[in-house]
């Protein structure tokens, strides 16, 4: 992606120099066109970078060198990005729920219980497939911020059959009740290690889809968790 900025400060072609220099720095930027002229800057990059990363390369708030954005809205532009970025969950997502509603919509109304059953049946089955396809990445990965993974190295491997296992048993309705229980246990010891890296700020990669995607671990890994957490319990006081 290439966004052109309003960039002030610059007097001379030094000051040009040092300007394109220090952009060219940061990490997802491929390629940065100043001018003193225009008071510009045109800067392409792998994603999106905020204003404020972009300042602080030209030296924070008190460098002459002020960049702001122009004919573009930055919130517009982080919303894209961060759409981009996520767009395999918000796909598989959208699925899974289009599917769920098909299936539990009886007549005129629509079975809450079925509905839940099918969602979960959909997530855990769509996330243990991508696991399975690099089964040791995963598992490596997964360590990184598991609890539970980051002592016991077999763990990863094992949470992805046990993923299979609860897609396969809420599809077939198998035994719910030791199914919703497993399903609460499993899904909140996993919750602390995303919630720990998240609240660190760690900046590692999100093994929820194994290693075919390379999605950073945030909120996003949270709502994943906490929303099959919500279901089960649900389910249990339910039934």
């Amino acid at each position: 992606m290439t966004h052109t900025y309003q960039l002030t400060g610059m007097t001379c072609g030094g000051c040009e120099n040092k300007v394109k220099n220090n952009l060219l720095l940061l990490p997802d930027v491929t390629a940065v066109e100043v001018s003193k002229d225009s008071n510009s800057a045109t800067i392409s990059m792998d994603k999106h970078i905020g204003l404020n990363t972009l300042q602080q390369a030209l030296g924070g708030t008190e460098s002459k060198y002020q960049i702001s954005a122009a004919q573009h809205s930055e919130t517009l532009e982080e919303a894209k990005s961060w759409a981009e970025t996520y767009k395999p969950i918000l796909i598989i997502f959208g699925y899974v729920t289009a599917i769920a509603l098909i299936v539990s919509w009886q007549g005129k109304s629509l079975n809450y219980m079925a509905f839940m059953r099918i969602f979960m049946a959909g997530f855990f089955l769509t996330f243990s497939f991508f696991k399975m396809l690099n089964l040791k990445a995963f598992a490596e990965s997964y360590a990184m911020y598991d609890i539970v993974a980051k002592k016991f190295s077999a763990w990863g491997y094992i949470y992805a059959f046990i993923e299979l296992g609860l897609g396969l048993s809420f599809a077939l309705n198998l035994s719910p009740t030791i199914i919703n229980w497993v399903t609460l246990i499993v899904m909140t010891i996993s919750i602390f290690g995303v919630l720990e890296s998240v609240l660190n700020k760690k900046k590692i990669q999100c093994a929820c889809l194994g290693a075919v995607f390379n999605l950073p671990m945030s909120t996003v890994t949270i709502v994943e968790d906490a929303l099959m957490i919500a279901m089960s319990a649900v389910m249990l006081i339910l039934m």
